[in-house]
C-alpha cells in the first residue's frame, strides 16, 4: 500500500505542470524593433507599425484596439493606442517620429487579426517617417530575438 501511495504522490508531482509561453515567436529579418515590442517596417520614407508576435503571445487574445487618427502626430517611444486583450490593456508605443498616413480599421471589427497575423494583417497604423536617423535607435530581428530570450529568462 505505502508503494502505491509513494507511486501516487510522484506521478502527481510530474503532472503539476506549467505551461510557459511558446518560447519561440516568429521575429521577422526585415523589420526593425522597439524594446517595448512593437515593430516598424520601413518602405522609403513611410514606416507601417504593429506590436510583435512576442508581444501578442504575452498578451492573450486581442478584444479591442485603440487606434489614432489619420493625422495624429506620432513620436518615437510615446504612446499612441492601446491592445486590450483578455489578461491586461497595452499601451502601444510607436517605434518612430511622424505622421500617421493610415489606420488598420479593419482591427476595430477583427482585433484578434493581432494574434492571428501580427506582422501582415494585424498592422496597426502607417507612419510618414519624420527623422530617418531615429531608426538606429530600433533593434534588428537578431537583437530583438535576443532581447526577448532574456526578458522571458528574468520571468
Amino acid at each position: 500500500m505505502a508503494a502505491r501511495m509513494l507511486w501516487a504522490s510522484r506521478a502527481a508531482g510530474y503532472l503539476r505542470i506549467s505551461v510557459p509561453h511558446r518560447g519561440f515567436a516568429t521575429v521577422l529579418k526585415d523589420l526593425k524593433y522597439c524594446d517595448s515590442h512593437e515593430w516598424a517596417k520601413v518602405e522609403g520614407s513611410s514606416a507601417t507599425v504593429g506590436i510583435t508576435d512576442h508581444a501578442q503571445d504575452h498578451l492573450g487574445d486581442v478584444v479591442y484596439v485603440e487606434l489614432p487618427e489619420v493625422g495624429a502626430s506620432v513620436t518615437q517611444g510615446e504612446g499612441f493606442g492601446a491592445v486590450e486583450s483578455v489578461k491586461a490593456t497595452s499601451d502601444i508605443n510607436s517605434p518612430v517620429s511622424g505622421k500617421v498616413v493610415e489606420v488598420n480599421e479593419e482591427l476595430s471589427n477583427s482585433p484578434g487579426l493581432i494574434n492571428s497575423s501580427p506582422y501582415e494583417q494585424g498592422w496597426i497604423i502607417k507612419v510618414d517617417i519624420s527623422d530617418a536617423g531615429q531608426l538606429n535607435n530600433l533593434m534588428d530581428a537578431d537583437k530583438y530575438s535576443k532581447f526577448c530570450e532574456e526578458e522571458d529568462a528574468k520571468h
